[in-house]
This record gives structure tokens, sequence and C-alpha cells, in this order.
């Protein structure tokens, strides 16, 4: 069975492997019940100039904490979810609709000192004509009370504990003082404000842009990047959610992942259109969080949540990714690799979209922390990172006769399935200049161990008006080292084993 613990690109096989592990992880926070009404628009009424909506389908999804639980549910985990619902219909449908799902809704309290929220969405077509919210009232002292008494139960024997805080009074008083009584570990905060729970030491906060500028009592600079602002504040983000390290999601803009001593990873959102989807921050956060209690480091688990945000906001309504889903997604990613005509039809399209185009090239057999950032740093560099990979032949030219360890297909749907790559091709020649004359980037980036008077290409890209730009050189990230430190580790275990008699 594949380890997770050094895994560092995208694959289809990891979402059944984190299916497979199935850790057990709490939920606990402010759980909503989402409608969505459907109908047809023919005429305005007569009491006033507002449109009659004749309804043809009304569907209910959870919301809320309860979304996130969902998705943990779809994506293979074994979900429980503490939170407080009302003696009412709606609360009676929403532990319904989790438990058909496979949540354990035991520690769901239903009490008469609580209400459940509701949102529903009237749309006609393509279009929200409105949305009734229906906020839940403050929940009674005993209400709270029985369910602080709940969270040891909740919290016992979980891998990660998700706290949902949304500021609706469902996780105050009592239920805040038990949750940092039972101080659990794995813990993932996506709070309005995470600031109350930095006593809990939490492994991750996931504030969004809004959430980490109020945190900080500042407004973001329109024009400049966010993410360059928000890193900028990695300390004392870090300080004032108490986390060991702080996910910044940015809707379209993607995600930046801080820690300390560290500029921060960062993913794209594939762009999309669709103005109907919700809670795909709420599915990021539930494979992130999955991913991360699986044992995968957490820029690829930042990595894969992206994936996961990415396929719900193509849908309508309230969805979820499941383990199907996602691995279908990452699938596709070995297709992907582009012919050099293709690619370059595509280039012409993005550049007269005014787009600037950042090329880069390598080998890229076995993907480290290294090549995820540098390919980072690229994508920064301009809007469209194509990246280009030496085919097999070449690779072995140039490394050896033992390389690529993983062949070309492999190496092109693992550097696809990244967030901050747009197109993938190959070439067979000992450098990528033909390729740099049919692409004319605007940017040809390289690793910082080369230099633009080492580089054969620095003369073509110049020559059709680009830049080189050479990037940071991570010191002790590289495949040689990570393929010689496999080969000693297998010497050692089969050395072993020889001498314990194992056959």
């Amino acid at each position: 069975m594949k380890s997770l613990e050094n895994v560092r690109g995208l694959a289809d096989w990891i979402p059944g492997r984190l299916a497979d592990i199935a850790p057990t992880i709490t939920v606990v926070g402010d759980v909503m019940l989402d409608g969505w009404w459907n109908g047809t628009i023919e005429r305005l009424c007569r009491e006033a100039p507002a449109p009659v909506v004749e309804l043809t389908e009304q569907t209910y999804a959870p919301g809320g904490a309860a979304n996130t639980a969902m998705n943990l549910a779809a994506l293979g985990a074994r979900v429980r979810i503490a939170g407080l619902i009302g003696a009412d219909d709606a609360g009676t449908q929403l532990r319904e609709l989790l438990t058909a799902a496979g949540v354990d809704t035991t520690h769901l309290i239903q009490h008469p000192g609580a209400s459940t929220t509701t949102k529903n969405r009237v749309l006609s077509g393509d279009q929200m004509m409105l949305r009734l919210d229906s906020a839940a009232a403050k929940p009674t002292a005993e209400a709270l009370q029985a369910l602080a008494q709940a969270v040891p139960a909740a919290l016992s024997d979980s891998a990660a504990v998700v706290i949902c805080d949304y500021s609706s009074g469902g996780l105050t008083g009592a239920v805040r003082e038990a949750l940092l009584a039972e101080s659990p570990h794995g813990v993932i905060v996506d709070a309005h404000d995470p600031a109350p729970w930095a006593a809990l030491k939490p492994d991750v906060a996931t504030p969004n842009a809004a959430e980490a500028a109020q945190l900080l009592g500042l407004k973001w600079d329109t024009s400049t990047s966010r993410v360059a602002q928000v890193q900028e504040h990695t300390d004392q983000l870090l300080e004032l959610t108490g986390a060991r390290a702080v996910v910044v999601t940015l809707d379209c803009d993607g995600t930046v992942l801080l820690t300390p001593g560290d500029r921060g990873h960062r993913t794209w959102a594939q762009p999309a259109t669709e103005k109907q989807a919700s809670g795909a921050g709420d599915t990021f956060v539930a494979c992130l969080t999955l991913a991360h209690a699986a044992g995968l480091p957490l820029a690829t688990a930042q990595d894969l949540a992206q994936t996961a945000a990415d396929v719900v906001v193509r849908r309508k309504g309230t969805s979820v990714c499941s383990t199907a889903d996602l691995a279908k997604y990452l699938g596709h990613f070995p297709d992907t690799m582009l012919d050099a005509t293709t690619l370059a039809s595509l280039i012409d399209k993005e550049r007269d979209a005014g787009k600037r185009i950042v090329l880069t090239n390598g080998c890229f057999d076995v993907l480290h922390r290294g090549h995820t950032r540098y390919l980072n740093q690229a994508k920064e560099l301009g809007d469209i990172l194509v990246v280009a990979l030496n085919d097999d032949a070449s690779t072995r030219r140039l490394k050896g006769p033992d390389r690529p360890i993983n062949p070309l297909n492999d190496r092109a749907g693992v550097i696809a399935a990244l967030s901050c790559v747009d197109y993938v091709t190959s070439f067979g020649t000992d450098n990528p200049i033909p390729l740099i004359d049919s692409l004319q980037p605007d940017i040809y980036a390289k690793g910082g161990d080369y230099s633009t008077e080492m580089l054969d290409e620095t003369q073509a890209v110049e020559a059709h008006g680009g830049t080189v730009r050479i990037l940071d050189y991570v010191a002790d990230h590289s495949t040689t080292a990570v393929v010689e430190k496999i080969q000693t580790q297998t010497s050692v275990h089969n050395s072993t084993e020889r001498e314990a008699g194992v056959s």
C-alpha cells in the first residue's frame, strides 16, 4: 500500500487511498439547511412589479458545518457531527439527510431551546431571484449545555476535528469551554473569527480573504495582489490564529499556505462561470482535513483540496465532491499533454486575450518540494504557465540510462494536476529552442542553479521580445538526492531482510 507522507504531486489513486484509510473526523459547528427552489417566470404579480415564480422543484441539502460533514463522508471519512438543531421540521429533515449520507448524528442535538437555520434560494432558469434566510435564534443556555455535554464523546478517538464557527451562537459559552477543555489534536478551524480558537493551537486555520483582513484590522489594497499582501502578514496571521499553519482562501485567486519562515505555497482556482454553486469552501476544508489527517503533506493536501473545490464550483446548488468525482477529475490529466501545434494555437488565443505567457521546462521526474515551489514562482510571473517536459529519450541523455524513474505520461499527469500549471507539452530535442520559437513566451523561467549566460535558450527568448527569469534555487531538494535516498533505504532494508533470513 502506497505511503502518503512523501507524496508531492496529485494522482488519481490518492482519493481511493484516503477512503481506504478512512480516518474518524468530528465536525463541530453551526449547521443549516439549504433549499433550492426552481421555477418558471411568465408574468408579473398584480400587487407590485415583481415576477411570479411558479415552483417546479424544491430540493434541500445540508449546509454550513453539515455540508463539510457531507463532503467528508463522500470522500470516505468516518464522520461524526456535533451541533444544535431546533425541534422543528427543518432540523428533522437535516438529520435525515445527514444520516442517509452515512454521517453519525448521535451528537447532533435537537433541542427546543434552539432553532434550525435555513437558507432557501428561489431560482428561475440560471438566475437566482431571491434568497430567504431564516437565521437561528441564539440558543438557550440549556441547549448550549446539552451540546457541551456531548462534546467529549463526539471527539473521542477522532483523528481530526473541524471547528465550523460561523458566529451564529452555537459555539459560545459552555460549548467553547468544553472544546478547550478537551484539547483535541488535529484541529482545523474554519471560522469567521479564528481568534477565539487560538488557545486550541490548531494545526490549520482557514480564513477567507475578508476574514483574514478583519483579523488583521485592515483593508486589502485593490491595486496590489491579495496573495502578496497576505504573505506580508504571515507572522501576524499565525500569531492571531494560534495555528501551526494558515491557509487563506481567495476565491478566484485560489489559496495560499502560510507557515513559519515560509513564503507560502500557492494554488490557483480553475475559472468557472457557474453562479449558482454554493459551499465550495466547505468542500475545500473537508478535503484538506481528510488529506492532512491521512498523512499527506500539507501543501499536497492543499493542492488536492483546491481540486475538490474546482469540481463542485462547476455544479449548481449545494454539492459535494466524492472519492469517485475526485479520482475521475485527476484521472483525465494524463490525457492533457498537448502536441506543439495544438499548444501553439491555444497560446495564440490566450495571448489575444491579453494573457502573459510563461514557459518553463525540465524532466520533473520524481516531484519534490523544490519542483512545486519553483512552478508556483513561475506561475506568479504571468497569467498562463506552460510546462515542457523532456521526453524519455532526452531525459536519458541528460540524466543517465537509469532515468527517468517515471515515464513521460506519468510525469505529465502529475505536473498537469498542479493547480499552477495551465498546459503541459513535451519535447525530444536537447533544448527547447524549437518550442520557444513556436510559442514565443513573454517569460522563460529556469531554476536558480542556472544563469542567463549559461542558457542556450536566452538568445531565442530575447529574439522574440521575451525575458529570461532565473528563479530561487531550493537547496537540499533535488530529484537526484531523492533517488539516492530511496536507493539507500532500499539497500539497507534488503540487507536487513537477508540477515534475518527473510527471502
